[in-house]
């Protein structure tokens, strides 16, 4: 099992109209968590055209980041090319992995470059195999039923929730024995 799996921080809910604040990401080498392999960067969020994107008060509310965090930060077409490159042609892992994948596609459309990873995994689809008669599957909830805690001030950031994220994928992948390459 060799993946990489990363998590966003957003402005909003809308990849077209918000912006990346934030990436982290981490391997999983032969079915173990490996955070010397790793990525993680804030991200001054921009327009499509690229005007600097304020930071919504809601969504610094969830996780924490502050215009003034990424004043300094590089740009998401500044960024991207690092990011995909620590990807390579790894399969990903996402907790929701259709909102992340989708705040990716855009930003990689925009900047010129492509996102298609060979393989996408979900942990909420896998949590929702898992554990079927579970109703809630959020990364907190999901966390609390296989045991994870989150480091301080590691939930609803971006490398706080991919080392999570990572650690219930591996035993989600265990529990339904299911292999990946």
């Amino acid at each position: 099992m060799n993946v990489v799996v990363f998590d966003l921080e957003t402005t909003g809910l809308s990849p077209e109209r918000d912006g990346i604040v934030e990436i982290g990401a981490v391997r999983i080498v032969d079915g173990r968590v490996d955070e010397s392999q790793k990525f993680e960067t804030l991200v001054r969020p921009t327009t499509e055209s690229g005007s600097t994107l304020q930071i919504p008060w809601r969504a610094q509310q969830v996780h924490g980041i502050s215009d003034a965090m990424v004043r300094s930060a590089p740009t998401i077409a500044q960024a991207l090319p690092d990011f995909l490159a620590f990807v390579g042609e790894s399969p990903v892992v996402a907790h929701n992995a259709p909102f992340d994948n989708g705040f990716v596609r855009v930003a990689a459309r925009r900047a010129g470059l492509t996102w298609a990873p060979p393989t996408e995994y979900c942990t909420v689809q896998l949590s929702r195999r898992a554990f079927p008669r579970e109703r809630a599957h959020n990364l907190g909830v999901l966390a609390e039923r296989l045991n994870l805690t989150f480091a301080e001030g590691g939930r609803h950031r971006s490398f706080g929730d991919v080392q999570v994220t990572a650690q219930a994928f591996v035993q989600l992948m265990e529990r339904l024995k299911v292999g990946s390459r």
